[in-house]
Order: C-alpha cells, then sequence, then structure tokens
C-alpha cells in the first residue's frame, strides 16, 4: 500500500480520474488536487475567454500552491501528477525534496500543451507515457531515460454496457459513430465511410468538427462533444464504433497506434472497427474480438459488410468485452504503475 497525491482533473469520464479511482480500488491512500477546481478551462464566450487569459496566472499559483499543502498534509509516499501543464518547474523541485514524484503522460506530443510541460518533464523522477515512442520521444527531446510504457485502459466503473434510455434513443441511436475531435485523417476515412454507405445513419461528436470540408457528413456532425455516462451510451446506441487514431503531430515522431478509446469501445460492450497497426492487434483478436482496417476503402468495405451481418457483429462484440474486462482495465494499468514505483 502506498500513500498517493494525486493531480490532476477529476470530472466524470476523465482519464486522469480513471487512474486515481483505480489506484485507490486496488488498496493504495490517495488524495486528490483536482486541477479544474483552480484552473477554468471551458470559456465559450470572448469576453469570458479574456478574462479568464488575464487571470490564468493567479489560478496556475494557487493550484500550485494547493498541490504543496496536500502534500505537506498527506506526506505520501508518492506525488503523481497527470500530465501537469499547469505544473510549475519550481513545485516539482520542491516536492522532491521530500517525495518521489512521478509523471502520468497520456497524450500524443509533449509539446502541444502550453510552455511549462518542456520544463517540467525532465525532473520528474519517472514519467509514464501511453504511447510506445513516448520513450523515444523523452529521450530524443529531452534527455529523459527513466520511463516506462503502460498503454490506456477502460474505467470499468464507468465503460461498461448500459441500456439506452428511451428518450435519448433518437439523440444517439446510430449504425455507425465516431467519438472524437476532429482532423483532417479523421474526416478523410469518415468521409469515404459515407460515401460508400450513403444510406447509414452516421453520428460524428467531438470538437473542431466544424472545420470540415466534406459537404457528404456535415449533417451528420453533432456539434457537441458527449462525455461521462452519455459517452458510453452513445458507444452503446452505435451498432459500428469507429476507432480512428490520431495521426502524428507537432514534437511527436509518430500518430497514436492506440487510444483510450481502443479500450473504452470494448470495455462499454461496443462492436468496434480500428486501425490495424503493428500495436492494436497486440490487444484484440483480429475479427474475433475486434475488426481491423488498413485503409479508408478497407474501412468503408468492413462498415458495410458488418451492418448486415448483425450476428457475426454480435459474437465479435461480446468477446471483445470479455477481452477488455479480463485484461485491459485501469486497475490492471495501476498495478503495473505501483509496481514499478515500488522498484523505483
Amino acid at each position: 500500500m502506498l500513500k498517493i497525491l494525486c493531480v490532476g482533473p477529476i470530472w466524470r469520464g476523465s482519464n486522469a480520474k480513471g487512474m486515481f479511482d483505480a489506484l485507490s480500488r486496488i488498496g493504495n491512500i490517495i488524495n486528490i488536487v483536482d486541477e479544474n477546481y483552480y484552473i477554468n478551462l471551458s470559456q465559450k464566450s470572448f469576453f469570458a475567454k479574456a478574462l479568464a487569459k488575464i487571470s490564468r496566472p493567479i489560478q496556475i499559483t494557487e493550484f500550485n500552491n494547493a498541490i504543496l499543502h496536500q502534500a505537506h498534509l498527506l506526506k505520501p509516499d508518492v506525488v503523481l501528477i497527470y500530465k501537469g501543464a499547469f505544473v510549475k518547474p519550481e513545485t516539482v523541485h520542491l516536492l522532491k525534496q521530500k517525495y518521489t514524484v512521478v509523471n502520468f503522460y497520456p497524450d500524443v506530443s509533449f509539446r502541444t500543451h502550453g510552455g511549462l510541460l518542456p520544463k517540467t518533464l525532465p525532473l520528474y523522477h519517472h514519467i509514464f507515457t501511453t504511447k510506445t515512442f513516448g520513450i523515444n520521444d523523452l529521450r530524443e527531446q529531452f534527455g529523459y531515460n527513466n520511463s516506462t510504457f503502460i498503454p490506456h485502459g477502460y474505467d470499468p466503473t464507468l465503460h461498461r454496457p448500459l441500456e439506452v434510455p428511451e428518450n435519448l434513443k433518437s439523440f444517439l441511436d446510430c449504425d455507425v459513430s465516431f467519438i472524437g475531435g476532429w482532423s483532417a485523417k479523421k474526416e478523410e476515412l469518415v468521409s469515404e465511410v459515407k460515401d460508400q454507405n450513403p444510406a447509414i445513419n452516421l453520428k460524428i461528436w467531438g470538437g473542431q468538427w466544424q472545420n470540415t470540408m466534406s459537404n457528404n457528413i456535415k449533417s451528420d456532425i453533432q456539434h457537441t462533444g458527449i462525455h461521462g455516462d452519455v459517452y458510453v451510451l452513445g458507444i452503446n446506441a452505435s451498432k459500428i464504433n469507429l476507432g480512428i487514431v490520431h495521426e502524428k503531430v507537432t514534437g511527436a515522431s509518430s500518430g497514436d497506434f492506440i487510444t483510450s478509446r481502443t479500450f473504452h469501445i470494448p470495455g462499454s460492450g461496443g462492436f468496434m472497427i480500428h486501425e490495424y497497426n503493428e500495436e492494436s492487434i497486440l490487444y484484440f483478436k483480429e475479427n474475433e474480438e475486434v475488426v481491423f482496417y488498413k485503409d479508408k476503402n478497407d474501412l468503408a468495405e468492413k462498415v458495410k459488410y458488418y451492418i448486415n451481418h448483425e450476428n457475426e457483429r454480435e459474437l465479435i462484440r461480446k468477446a471483445g468485452h470479455v477481452r477488455a474486462v479480463n485484461d485491459h482495465s485501469l486497475d490492471k494499468r495501476a498495478q503495473s504503475v505501483v509496481a514499478v514505483i515500488k522498484k523505483m
């Protein structure tokens, strides 16, 4: 058992909250400093964004003071900071004088979340990255060698089979869904699916899809993200869930191979068609637990096939859920994190 001070956002559905809860479930004592309690990132209007920009330095200072205060109270064995885009270098230095301080970094690039991360990442005792290429990126960009790959997982208290309430079916039910933010690659793939399957009921959930230039999917964009239990309901309401991973971005040596959705979808009991790559096929048996596609034409053809073959779809969906439950919960990922920490 460890005493762990966890630092990160804890809204329902947050990957940080999922990891923190898993650390608690496997027997550790935790306390949490909620990043979003101090730093407001949800402004929509120009006036609110302007006020937030002015007050952000004060919010960051209060957040960092709260981390130090809670560490003083708990006297943890470990401080685990999830991403830590607003953690100051001096805070990490002060924590390291008394505690083991580690970072759990969930994203593709170490360079796209503000100016503090490049300063703080080299300071941690250890970094857990959800990207295999993250280990090399840390070495090449920061001369940092104390890192471990831990894949994303699913949260068993959130991602589970749910029956969609009758009054939400028209909102959520569809043949095919993609849940995630826009990118050019994702737009191209989803557009091809619709182009070859024009009659399908397609729903696209997530941010920045107003950027799409593909006219054939504009009416399918829902203009909102879905989170928490509604996200899980959206997975269960979709006959087919698309597992499209992000392309290479600034500061990363590679595009994504797996993402949190890789495990959220089967963990929730959804049927998934996922991008085929050297890593994604390691976690689920091809065509038995998850279906994989190799290019946009292959994806469109497999959507057409599985829309029309419900029995096969159901067998794969159920087997994928069993695999997720057996092997890919955040509890298992948390056990791996603790095992590494105890060897430090």
